[in-house]
């Protein structure tokens, strides 16, 4: 007669059945991110529709290695063709300020400035320390409930995805993936897009801080 399951293979099973459905989610939460929000993309000036707002998401201005940051120049370069071409009118940079030493909005700021982005028409919002915390900030503290979001193209989709589960009518325009795509930058959007669809569709996640609300166009610029 067959003995009972030995404890190793009862934990050996069980961890066989954690790996197989931690695979299945992944995969799941990837199909879904990048699915859904293709339609919502756009690589070309001219055929992106006009959003009265652009949201320039955040990064730092020089890369772990010590070096620029290609990613952070392609935004600020998106963000000013969109401007200048008429299909935005002002720009929110949501970004990192989480210690008096890094302040990320700031100084894309000054970058855009330089650039001749007039400065009553860029806002700060301090407090854009995840995607999720920029995306649902944009609507609840600063009433945009349709936006342009400019970034990479794969952060781009996660962006979409948690607007589009948040009833917020974005689109986002590509800026270019540059050189500074590696293998780590593509197993942590792989495991961040897992976490966004938790976040919206199971743990209801919310940003850190809300606040007073501010209207773009009226409000003095922050």
């Amino acid at each position: 007669m067959q003995g009972r399951p030995t404890r190793q293979k009862v934990v050996t099973g069980l961890f066989a059945g954690a790996v197989i459905g931690l695979i299945c989610l992944i995969a799941i939460a990837n199909w879904l991110v990048n699915t859904k929000t293709s339609s919502r993309l756009y690589n070309n000036v001219e055929s992106i529709p006009y959003n009265k707002v652009g949201v320039l998401l955040g990064t730092s201005k020089y890369s772990r290695e010590g070096g620029y940051n290609n990613h952070y120049a392609l935004r600020l370069k998106t963000a000013y063709l969109l401007y200048t071409r008429d299909k935005i009118d002002y720009i929110l940079i949501s970004g990192d300020n989480g210690t008096p030493y890094y302040d990320e909005p700031s100084t894309i700021r000054k970058d855009l400035l330089k650039m001749g982005i007039p400065a009553e028409r860029i806002y700060r919002d301090y407090a854009g320390f995840r995607t999720l915390d920029s995306i649902i900030r944009a609507k609840f503290v600063f009433g945009l409930d349709r936006f342009t979001i400019i970034s990479q193209t794969y952060h781009n989709k996660r962006a979409l995805y948690i607007a589009q589960n948040k009833e917020i009518n974005a689109i986002a325009f590509n800026a270019g993936d540059g050189v500074d795509i590696d293998l780590s930058n593509k197993a942590r959007e792989i495991l961040a897009r897992v976490l966004a669809v938790l976040e919206v569709h199971w743990l209801n996640t919310g940003p850190k801080y809300l606040g007073p609300t501010i209207d773009i166009g009226n409000t003095p610029p922050t």
